[in-house]
């Protein structure tokens, strides 16, 4: 009974596993196409979720589009490039006219064709002075002076053009490169235009007085007294008799453009005691009197030159603006300075020169 028990796998020479008869297993496993027919008919039937994702995306926000735009402005005729702030390169747009209407014509047809781009415009502080900036921001423009000499130049550069110079401010522009200048309110204008009249009238003065000196030494006429212009120094003058009649015609010419000169000098002063009364900046000048050295006129063209002087953040800016800092020379250890650079405001040094020197004298 026990040899008929045995199974078939015993009698193939199987051997016993754990005590228990080998099995028999028939293969469950499909065929390979029936198989592969079956996965693509469930994974396309298949119960798809949304997958989260796990990195945030945060949508691009477009930057608005800036034009940089140069000016190389001259009498008649005004040279234009474009520099787009989202590119690299530098567009010619060509040369208009020179009125402040040409200007406008050319801005309207830029925001034709660059809808929603900002246009800011810069050009060279000149002899057009600032009726062309004005005139763009009044109309809602963005507009700089830049002072020429302190535009970076290349100093291996041997050809200049106004298309050139003018690619070169909208590059510089874009670039950051460019500083602008601080242009006055017209009734402020107005003020320093007075003002600067008046210098350019002593200084002639001054040069009439020197040629008439020369004129009287190349004929050994020397003036014995201590000061010259006083009222005996204008006598011993009335006095003079020159040998020849052509040469009492050139002093007395001499004689009359000084004393010209001097009559306009004292209706200038006088129409800037009248203009100064009723200015916005009248609390400045009155306070800046109170120094000494420090009279109405002094006091009156530092305001006007100057403007608004919290422009200033520290009194070492306002010195820099003024040409009063040393000049300064350094390579490695070697440390040289010289006098001031003098590449600031000439009127307003002229002016606080001449009011510290009162602080040389003990006050009366």
């Amino acid at each position: 009974m026990r040899r008929e028990a045995v199974s078939v796998f015993r009698e193939r020479g199987l051997p016993r596993v754990c005590g228990t008869e080998p099995q028999r297993c028939e293969p469950k496993f499909k065929q390979p196409l029936e198989r592969k027919t079956d996965t693509m008919k469930n994974y396309i039937l298949r119960q798809t979720e949304p997958v989260q994702s796990q990195i945030t995306v945060v949508p691009a926000v477009a930057k608005p589009s800036v034009i940089f735009i140069g000016l190389d402005v001259h009498n008649d005729t005004i040279a234009v490039s474009l520099a787009p702030s989202d590119s690299t390169e530098v567009r010619r747009y060509g040369i208009i006219g020179g009125e402040h209407d040409d200007v406008l014509k050319l801005v309207k047809k830029l925001q034709a064709a660059h809808p929603g781009a900002t246009l800011q415009f810069c050009y060279e502080a000149g002899p057009r002075g600032f009726a062309l900036c004005r005139c763009l921001r009044l109309h809602g423009l963005d507009c700089i002076l830049v002072c020429p000499s302190k535009v970076p130049r290349k100093p291996g550069e041997r050809v200049k053009t106004d298309r050139r110079d003018a690619d070169q401010l909208a590059r510089l522009f874009r670039a950051g490169e460019l500083t602008g200048i601080y242009v006055p309110e017209p009734v402020d204008e107005a003020m320093r235009d007075l003002i600067r009249a008046r210098f350019q009238v002593g200084k002639a003065q001054h040069r009439a007085r020197q040629q008439l000196k020369m004129y009287l030494l190349r004929h050994n006429l020397r003036y014995g007294g201590k000061s010259s212009w006083t009222p005996a120094h204008l006598r011993y003058l009335a006095q003079i008799k020159m040998p020849f009649p052509v040469q009492q015609i050139v002093f007395q010419e001499m004689l009359e453009v000084i004393s010209e000169a001097t009559e306009r000098l004292e209706r200038y002063d006088q129409e800037i005691e009248r203009a100064v009364p009723g200015w916005r900046w009248e609390p400045a000048v009155r306070a800046l009197m109170s120094l000494r050295g420090m009279a109405l006129l002094h006091a009156a063209t530092l305001v006007a030159e100057l403007g608004d002087f919290n422009r200033f953040e520290r009194p070492g800016q306002l010195m820099n603006y003024l040409g009063l800092v040393p000049s300064e020379h350094t390579t490695g250890s070697d440390r040289q300075q010289g006098g001031i650079t003098k590449m600031g405001n000439g009127p307003t040094r002229r002016a606080l020169v001449e009011a510290a020197w009162q602080y040389a004298l003990r006050p009366a």
